[in-house]
């Protein structure tokens, strides 16, 4: 849409639709309803006395309002948020207005019965959250650590020079170094799984004021545990304000967070393989790496990648700086804030996305993989001087120290006449001679 303001619904709103349905405006609206709905049909199982003559039916004809929402219901409610300047309220009218419709007028005023707002939109809200992690987030970050490992093995038996500080150091090989981020990301994606996403379902100030003044006989809190484990597969808060904590959701930011600093790491990683010219890149027909050079073929989806998870981990810093302040019992600013959630997601999965899309590309050089060991002798010198060392020599790090440190080049003949001068048995000298930069891998 070339009038967003915003990338995420323009430009790449193609890479971040399937977010639309968890994070946008109608989304809200629509979870709202759904939980409006499910926990007046929770206290018709409750039996509340007042309920306990509504229609068998009714059940089925309620929960239709939310499976059957479209975006015209969105809209009319709100065209009734117009005269509320109420979101929450809004819904409580539209669906005053369906169960009229239905003929269930009658039981319509037990509708968002001793709730206030933040009842509905701190369940709503999660509810949808958890439904985006496990649809789209989780499907779309293990699709990127599948491709990483299996790079990863593809490339487990090509050695390739490590570089410590920039400069040449003891051989690795390729697949382990793509190894090293399946390992990071599994953990911190598992930690991630593991924070409860939680609930704050309790009334005005969240004592259950209202509903124990109207119904002391039952046990609301039990009740709404229930209602929130079983219906909304979340963990409700026990001793809460007005709103919930945050704490949890706070952590949970902190670990997408955690796990988009891993993946600017491999961005940055990849994108310098490529300017070693280690990595080659496919070309697409028709594609243009810069308007003024023909021959550039840019990494432009890791520089992609990089900026958006930037982006995104500044928008979850602020939700985890800022979301777990409130003054007193409750003031309004969590809630612009959390308007906000699907933006750094959205940020994110354009960042996952075209790593995808850059793995995609990526071709080895082998020439210059093979190139930078031949080059690079003196990274043998760990090697030897390990060696001489088991063997008791004296100094032998001093020794390959005065060979190697400060060269511009140690070629192979230097190596070999190193080894040749040293006053050692020949059959020490052979298991010296044997190491070279493309052998010496470790495990």
């Amino acid at each position: 849409m070339l009038t967003a303001i915003s990338p995420i619904d323009g430009r790449y709103a193609d890479k971040t639709s399937d977010f639309s349905e968890y994070f946008s405006e109608y989304a809200l609206i629509k979870y709202r309803i759904f939980v409006e709905v499910e926990y007046f049909i929770a206290l018709i199982n409750l039996k509340i006395p007042q309920l306990c003559d509504i229609p068998e039916n009714a059940i089925f004809e309620i929960r239709g309002i939310y499976h059957q929402f479209s975006l015209s219901d969105a809209k009319a409610i709100k065209l009734i948020e117009k005269t509320t300047n109420h979101d929450v309220k809004a819904v409580e009218y539209f669906l005053k207005e369906k169960f009229e419709s239905l003929g269930l007028g009658k039981w319509k005023e037990l509708i968002h019965f001793g709730l206030t707002s933040q009842d509905i939109n701190n369940t709503a809200i999660p509810y949808s959250l958890r439904l985006a992690l496990e649809r789209v987030y989780y499907p779309q970050i293990v699709t990127l650590i599948n491709e990483i490992e299996k790079m990863s093995q593809s490339w487990k038996n090509i050695p390739f020079l490590a570089r410590t500080h920039g400069q040449p150091a003891s051989p690795t090989t390729l697949g382990k170094e793509f190894l090293v981020f399946v390992e990071r990301l599994k953990k911190q994606v598992l930690i991630l799984q593991n924070i409860s996403i939680e609930a704050k379902f309790g009334g005005a100030t969240g004592n259950f004021n209202a509903h124990h003044v109207t119904y002391p006989n039952f046990d609301w809190k039990i009740f709404s545990d229930d209602f929130v484990t079983s219906i909304l597969g979340l963990t409700r808060q026990q001793t809460t304000t007005q709103i919930e904590h945050y704490d949890n959701l706070a952590a949970l930011f902190d670990a997408v967070k955690r796990i988009n600093i891993i993946l600017i790491d491999f961005c940055r990683d990849v994108w310098t393989y490529v300017m070693l010219d280690c990595f080659k890149q496919k070309t697409v027909a028709g594609e243009i790496g810069s308007s003024a050079m023909p021959h550039k073929v840019n990494p432009i989806d890791f520089e992609n990648a990089e900026g958006n998870l930037g982006i995104g981990n500044a928008i979850f810093s602020h939700f985890s700086d800022k979301l777990p302040i409130s003054r007193l019992q409750r003031d309004l600013t969590d809630s612009t804030v959390l308007r906000n959630l699907g933006v750094p997601f959205s940020h994110t999965l354009i960042a996952l996305k075209s790593i995808v899309k850059g793995l995609s590309k990526i071709e080895l050089n082998m020439d210059k993989i093979n190139m930078d060991l031949i080059n690079n002798q003196m990274v043998v010198a760990e090697a030897i001087q390990s060696i001489l060392r088991r063997e008791g020599i004296e100094n032998p790090y001093e020794l390959l120290k005065e060979l190697t440190r400060g060269k511009a080049k140690v070629e192979r003949k230097d190596i070999i006449n190193f080894i040749d001068n040293l006053q050692i048995s020949d059959i020490l000298k052979q298991e010296l001679l044997q190491i070279e930069p493309h052998n010496y891998i470790g495990i």
